[in-house]
């Protein structure tokens, strides 16, 4: 890596655009998606010098996503490179999934020369007001007036990236700053600075747990960093833990306390209204995931029943949202694994206790063996609301059972892509085991279609040795098929698996149910196995009454494969 605090370094070209790159290799960034273009250039003819590597996607959308998808594996922030004007506006739909569910994203894009905002000149690229437009959809945008500020913002993103709930954030930087002189050097990391922590609201939230003999414990996508600590909590409770999607995996899914990522399903909601004390770490507690139903002892959302006399505590790093869709006894405004570590320390239990498994069961905490005397054990309560299961989901729709017959293939480390597709939020959300909280790659929130196969590809590029699938429907697909091109110029292994339905089946469903004719559902789809080796990878067709005998094994060799492969799945042929 370049040490640009030395003068002599890239003297020649020593202007806005290496004062942003400079600062991105400061801050750990090794990879960037993006399309070059004209007015962005003077951002590429740096990264090579600071040793990262360019992603060209065949959309700026599919940039966006494959930033999304290389944050939720990597851990570390997607940053996007964008042209000005429909370079940027093409990737506003995934930065506004980023915002809905709260993922760190990074756009870097030019602008118009300073002086000439709003000129209507005709300049290429010309946009009335590209920062102010985002700055209503994202966390932050701004357009910067020095290379030395556009270098402290970049500094500063990765700031609130770190200490706050992340979201996008835009940084444009006007085309006479980018290729302009940088005088300064690359800033220091602005450490992050998390909300502190009461210690009132930790005793006050210790009482209430301490006494609880029926805990429940809902995880959200803010509390994906304290896997960890909300295990630990679990065990220290012998808690039941179900999971929001964006926190599928927080506690490994075969642990005899997880329910899963299935707060929708009503025998979850039931017992979470029947705890005595309920724990909510990190989530608003979204209808995108209960669907219509309810956490917590409520009459209607957001009304507590008066009736009961459930504790809620409620943990994010977010004070808006301690409030949202569910009112709390006790909020505590920090880190997940911050208040969970004080809490457990307040409790005087500092390390995980072993889980019971059965309600005579004599190990773990004095907490938990008092709540045995009355209750039962936290594994068979789980016990117990699994076997209503059968009620709640079919767990043979052809989106979990694809699920189940993926996974077999790639093997339970396996990371999945998902869209907005019947076989994503009716299959693989529930269907997948996942054992860490980067399995599902999926945007419950914002629900945006041709999400799945550049997700895929920028969690292959965070960590090539993983196995990736995708697995999503047809309607989806043709949003970022062109992706696959992608995938096969990066030579990466991945299996997207199309499930086939011949359009907008759930779409068509709902205009039944209005008793409407379906129209403009019915869509004509093209050979996707011939699509996919046409753009350089392989594939393969199988018919829904083949896929237990041929699913798994076409996934095994695809993942063995430095192409993509492309499982074209037929459903009714």
């Amino acid at each position: 890596m370049a040490d640009d605090n030395n003068t002599g370094a890239g003297e020649e070209f020593r202007n806005g655009g290496r004062a942003v790159i400079a600062t991105l290799a400061a801050h750990g960034v090794d990879t960037i998606f993006g399309i070059p273009g004209t007015h962005n250039l003077e951002f590429y003819r740096h990264l090579s010098e600071f040793g990262i590597r360019a992603i060209t996607p065949r959309h700026e959308q599919g940039a966006g996503y494959g930033a999304d998808g290389y944050f939720l594996v990597s851990g570390k922030p997607g940053v996007i490179i964008t042209t000005s004007g429909p370079g940027l506006t093409n990737v506003i739909t995934a930065a506004a999934t980023a915002y809905a569910e709260s993922r760190p994203m990074l756009i870097l894009s030019p602008g118009v020369p300073t002086g000439l905002e709003r000129a209507d000149l005709g300049m290429l690229h010309e946009t009335k007001d590209s920062s102010g437009a985002l700055a209503h959809l994202l966390v932050s945008s701004q357009r910067t007036r020095t290379a030395e500020g556009a270098a402290q913002a970049v500094a500063e993103a990765f700031a609130m990236f770190s200490s706050s709930r992340p979201g996008p954030v835009h940084i444009e930087v006007p085309l006479d700053v980018l290729e302009g002189a940088w005088n300064g050097s690359v800033p220091r990391q602005i450490p992050g600075r998390r909300p502190g922590l009461d210690p009132r609201v930790v005793s006050r939230a210790a009482e209430s747990v301490g006494g609880a003999t029926r805990p429940f414990i809902v995880a959200g996508g803010g509390a994906r960093r304290a896997s960890t600590e909300v295990r630990a909590f679990a065990e220290l409770l012998d808690a039941p833990v179900a999971t929001t999607a964006n926190g599928k995996g927080i506690i490994s899914e075969d642990h005899p306390l997880s329910l899963g990522s299935n707060v929708r399903f009503p025998s979850v909601q039931a017992e979470s209204a029947a705890a005595d004390v309920l724990i909510v770490l990190g989530s608003e507690l979204a209808d995108s995931d209960l669907w219509g139903g309810l956490i917590g002892a409520q009459t209607s959302a957001g009304i507590r029943d008066e009736a009961s006399k459930q504790v809620v505590i409620r943990c994010d790093i977010d004070p808006d949202q301690l409030g949202k869709n569910l009112g709390g006894d006790v909020l505590a405004c920090a880190d997940a694994g911050e208040f969970l570590t004080a809490l457990m320390s307040e409790l005087n239990q500092d390390a995980p206790r072993t889980v019971s498994t059965g309600s005579n069961d004599s190990t773990g905490s004095a907490t938990s063996a008092r709540r045995r005397k009355t209750e039962r054990s936290g594994a068979d309560r789980v016990t117990g609301i699994r076997e209503s299961w059968g009620s709640d989901f079919d767990f043979e729709s052809i989106g979990a059972r694809v699920t189940r017959l993926v996974e077999q293939g790639a093997g339970p480390s396996v990371v999945v892509a998902g869209d907005s597709s019947q076989v994503t939020y009716d299959g693989s959300v529930h269907a997948l085991t996942a054992s860490t909280p980067d399995q599902l790659l999926y945007m419950p929130g914002f629900a945006t279609l041709g999400y799945g196969i550049p997700a895929a590809i920028g969690a292959k590029l965070a960590d090539n040795a993983r196995p990736v699938a995708c697995i999503l429907g047809d309607g989806a697909a043709m949003f970022s098929i062109q992706e696959l091109m992608t995938a096969s110029e990066l030579g990466l292994g991945i299996p997207f698996v199309i499930v086939d339905n011949g359009g907008y089946a759930e779409i068509e469903a709902q205009m039944v149910d209005r008793s409407m004719e379906p129209f403009a559902v019915k869509l004509a789809r093209p050979d996707f196995a011939a699509l996919g080796q046409s753009m350089g990878g392989a594939g393969v067709t199988i018919a829904e009454s083949d896929i237990d005998e041929l699913l798994p094994g076409a996934v095994a060799e695809a993942l063995d494969l430095d192409v993509p492969t492309t499982i074209h799945i037929t459903i009714g042929c």
